[in-house]
Formats: structure tokens, sequence, C-alpha cells
């Protein structure tokens, strides 16, 4: 990419990334994926117009030239969905570009995105989550790591914590409080009530675990076995070895934990907005999903219980 970009568009693409992190607090994950998809499109357009691609070609963007980039992009056998994903971090680039160079955007953000069937949340039944949260540990060969995954799943189901935001909690929170801050995608903080089970899951943790959880405020709480901060790929393991042991499908992740904890406060007639703050959604449109879900779970239910004639 560096030999067919031109300095100042390889300054911008930086300065682009130094204001989502610094402004958007997006993680490093994110701003790989955000260089890799802009990267792509700046790739494109200097091949498309077989020359070094600069500031005053990018200006000249078309729409038949956008049109052009995501049919390569589909022709690379690219899924829709990332496709929207791409197009999606090349509008966010180009607007802030445009804005700083006193381009007209117009061409590149008028662009459809591709429409794609959006993937339903695959949540546990309220019965496989109590029993995964029972059974979790029962395969681990120390007290305290079978009780620190306990917790940690317990969290995950009784929060809507995602995995990274409950193992980023710190040693101070040995004893868990009743309201947990916590910093989620994109730096938004939100507060979480903390159930008294999920207090006392962490309690019989802390209680076993033999490392000294508080005395090192930027130590994590949930430590692996020789004490450094736990990996999540050893929680995805322990959800493996569980739901292999129930025989519940492949997608009962840790993450399916959190699904399920949206899934279930709806069928308990929880409302929208207020799940939308539990779970630190930024848009209301992603909290629907649930709806969907609890819909599609109604029928199936109907389904099997309707006599028929």
């Amino acid at each position: 990419m560096g030999l067919m970009l031109s300095a100042a568009l390889r300054e911008a693409l930086a300065g682009w990334l130094a204001h989502l992190k610094a402004l958007d607090g997006a993680s490093a994950n994110t701003l790989r994926a955000y260089e890799s998809d802009v990267g792509r499109f700046l790739s494109f357009l200097a091949a498309h117009h077989g020359e070094n691609l600069g500031a005053r070609r990018l200006a000249e963007t078309s729409l038949p030239d956008m049109r052009a980039f995501l049919a390569d992009t589909r022709g690379r056998g690219v899924s829709a969905r990332s496709a929207a994903r791409i197009l999606s971090s090349v509008k966010g680039f180009y607007r802030w570009w445009a804005e700083r160079e006193g381009v007209d955007p117009t061409a590149v953000l008028s662009v459809r995105s591709p429409r794609y069937q959006r993937k339903l949340p695959r949540p546990l039944s309220e019965d496989a989550a109590r029993t995964v949260i029972g059974t979790v540990g029962d395969t681990a060969r120390e007290d305290w790591i079978a009780a620190r995954d306990a917790a940690v799943v317990t969290l995950l189901y009784g929060c809507g914590l995602r995995i990274s935001e409950a193992l980023s909690l710190p040693g101070t929170h040995a004893a868990l409080p009743a309201l947990l801050r916590i910093r989620g995608k994109g730096g938004k903080e939100r507060i979480v009530p903390v159930l008294p089970a999920a207090q006392a899951a962490v309690a019989a943790y802390v209680r076993l675990c033999p490392f000294a959880l508080a005395e090192d405020p930027s130590a994590p709480l949930f430590r692996g076995a020789r004490g450094g901060a736990l990996n999540p790929r050893l929680i995805a393991r322990a959800m493996e070895q569980v739901r292999g042991a129930l025989g519940l499908p492949a997608s009962a992740t840790p993450h399916a934990l959190r699904h399920s904890f949206a899934t279930h406060l709806l069928a308990a007639g929880g409302d929208l907005r207020a799940i939308q703050e539990l779970l630190g959604h930024a848009s209301l449109s992603t909290t629907q999903a649930y709806t969907a879900v609890d819909a599609a779970r109604l029928m199936e239910a109907y389904e099997k219980a309707h006599p028929r004639a």
C-alpha cells in the first residue's frame, strides 16, 4: 500500500486513526480493522486509476468509483456483511478527511451499503444458563480455578458483561459493589447493578484465590494459574467443556451468556431502553435484535404446544 499512496494520504490515515483512539476510545483491534478497511479502499483506487494516489485524485472519487470498489470487494468473496463494515470504515475516514480538506464527500457518503440479513443473537434457555453456571468449574484442576470460572460466567449472565469487561475488573473489586461502573466499547461508560448471586460467586472465588487481589489497584481481579491476568481463551475453553458435557450447541459461548441476560430480561417484561443502557449499546436498533429473538422463541413454543387438528 505504501508505494501507491502519497505521503499526505498516509499521514491522513494515521491522523484519522489517532483521532479515533483519542476521542472515541477505539480499541487496538478496532483500529487495526479500520486501517485494513481504508487501506484496502485506497489501494483499490490507486490500482483502479493506474497511478499513485494523492489528495487530488482522492478528492475526485466518484459514485462509479465507489460502485467499482464494492463490486471488486464482493468479487473477492467478501460477504455482504463484511463489505458493509468496510464501506462504513471508508465513509468514516472520508468524512473526516473531506472536512479537513474542504472536499465535498457526497459521492462517497451517498453510496448504499450492501444489504445483508442480520444474525440474531443465540441465547441459552434459562435452565441451560443456570446449569452452565452450576457446572462450569467441574473439570477445573483446582478449587479456586473452578470458583474463578463460575464467578466470571455468573457476571456475564447476571450483569450482561462482555468477557473483556469482566476480565478488566480490578483487584480492588474483590468485595464486589452493588453497582459497577463499566467502560465498554468506544469508551462508553454505564452503571450496572450487581445481583447478590454475582457478589456471592466473586466472594467465593476471592476466598479461595491464592493471590493477594486488592494490594495493587492496577492488577486484575481475575487471575490465571500463575497470577497474571486471566486469558479470555481459558473461559472460552471452560465453556467448550461444559457445553460438551451438557450437549449444548456450539453457539453456547461466553458471549451467549450476555445474549441470554438480555433475552431473559426482555421476556420477563424488561424495558428495551433500560436493557440498552445495561448492555451499553450505542444504538437502540442493536438492542431491538432481542425482540426478534423473543418473538422467535414465542413462535417456537406456540408451534410445539398448539393442538393440531
